[in-house]
């Protein structure tokens, strides 16, 4: 029996619903008529959809609405705060004869720099900044490179099977990680530095001389041919850089030994050295330094201080790396070895070839966060004197009186240094890191 209908329906407002009577695999439909002879076919009303019920809503319940009208109060109350005090400092600039602006770079510096490529008295304040900022660099690079070797090196001898070598390194590491920087510097730059013999009574080991006054190493001359040499040698460069992606690539795919490495080596070595033999002259000589009286003549010079600097901070980052070492190695899994022991590799090759390829997947991270402190720790050089961005930025601003520009600047040079090593560094990560699918 069918329920009663609705009085909408016994008025012949809408049509009768129609009812499915399930009988086994068949169905039959039933009370489809209309309720009346002339009843319309009205449709039934559909449910409201999201879009239409937010509709509904006042804008400022909305969710969206909300973010937006918080991120825009943020923002309207930083620039307002930073034009409080950015009329607050006017104000206070205004009452000692000063300004925001940085026209004070162009005056005359009145103090000379003989540190890397040096200028005199009657530069401007932004040729200073300009040289103590090549200083930094310059330590910067090199610590960069020489520390990332002795990190390497101390890390392999952390795992050494033989006993005096690893508690050896064990003990370096654990002395430098455990003493400040500053401290170190000291006693690298007083206590062994400017304890070196004279310039009479030098210590030469080979072409390199080392005396209180300083390193002498040879310094590169270029010579007639020097340019055409260059461009071959970038040349053989690029052709290494090519074949070494596309054997690499090749060798992903196929699985064949395509042997990258060793083919890459053969226009980056052949080029140069061809070119070398084929041209009269060598494009190149090293003029090494040599005693003229009471001075030294010739050849490349680290001060005293440059070289106490790199050497501290070579040692002091050497030691956080080779722990990152360590842990990178020992995170590889054991049998990883095995298997390339079974293969006959001898332990250099396995190192080499298994273990650090996927080390550095869990080397890298740990590792630009030393390569900036080594940056960051540069500004120490003040402490011994060496005459680094930091150094010449204080006696810019004690000269000038212009702290804050001053500050804001060295800040944001130091800020782009270090975001121009994370960008390369994370770089290097996203390159050697397995793609998960």
């Amino acid at each position: 029996m069918w329920p009663p209908l609705p009085s909408s329906y016994r008025q012949g407002q809408m049509r009768r619903p129609c009812f499915r009577l399930r009988t086994g695999p068949h169905e039959a439909r039933a009370g489809c008529e209309p309720a009346g002879r002339h009843a319309p076919s009205a449709p039934l009303p559909r449910p409201m959809t999201q879009r239409a019920s937010r509709r509904l809503e006042p804008i400022w319940r909305d969710v969206r609405f909300q973010q937006a009208a918080g991120q825009a109060a943020f923002v309207l109350a930083a620039l307002a705060l930073a034009a409080w005090l950015i009329s607050n400092l006017n104000q206070a600039l205004d009452a000692r004869g000063l300004d925001l602006s940085f026209s004070f770079l162009r005056r005359t510096a009145g103090f000379a720099i003989t540190e890397g490529p040096g200028m005199a008295r009657t530069d401007p304040y932004w040729r200073a900044y300009l040289v103590g900022l090549l200083n930094s660099l310059s330590v910067v690079l090199a610590g960069l490179v020489l520390t990332t070797i002795v990190g390497l090196v101390a890390g392999v001898a952390l795992l050494s099977p033989n006993w005096l070598l690893r508690n050896t390194v064990r003990v370096y590491v654990e002395f430098m990680r455990n003493t400040p920087l500053l401290v170190q510097l000291f006693f690298i730059y007083f206590g062994v530095v400017l304890t070196l013999p004279s310039l009479q009574q030098r210590v030469e080991v080979g072409p390199v001389i080392l005396s209180q006054r300083g390193v002498w190493l040879p310094r590169p001359v270029p010579q007639d041919g020097f340019a055409l040499w260059l461009a071959l040698a970038v040349a053989g460069l690029a052709l290494a850089l090519t074949l070494y992606v596309r054997l690499d690539r090749r060798r992903r795919l196929t699985g064949a030994q395509t042997r990258p490495l060793l083919w890459a080596l053969v226009p980056l070595v052949a080029l140069p050295s061809a070119a070398w033999l084929a041209l009269p002259a060598a494009p190149l000589a090293f003029e090494v330094a040599r005693l003229e009286g009471l001075r030294m003549v010739g050849g490349l010079r680290w001060t005293p201080e440059f070289f106490a600097l790199l050497v501290g901070l070579v040692l002091y980052t050497g030691a956080f790396i080779a722990d990152i070492v360590r842990a990178g190695v020992l995170a590889v899994p054991h049998g990883q070895r095995e298997a390339a022991r079974s293969l006959g590799l001898s332990e250099g090759s396995v190192l080499r070839l298994v273990v650090l390829p996927q080390a550095l997947r869990v080397i890298i991270p740990p590792l630009i966060n030393q390569y900036l402190n080594l940056a960051k720790n540069s500004s120490l050089a003040i402490g011994i004197g060496y005459l680094d961005l930091y150094a010449v930025s204080q006696i810019i601003f004690n000269q000038s009186g212009q702290a804050i520009q001053v500050i804001a600047l060295l800040m944001s040079t130091y800020l782009a240094l270090s975001l121009a090593i994370s960008l390369l560094m994370n770089f290097v990560n996203r390159r050697i890191q397995i793609p998960e699918r």
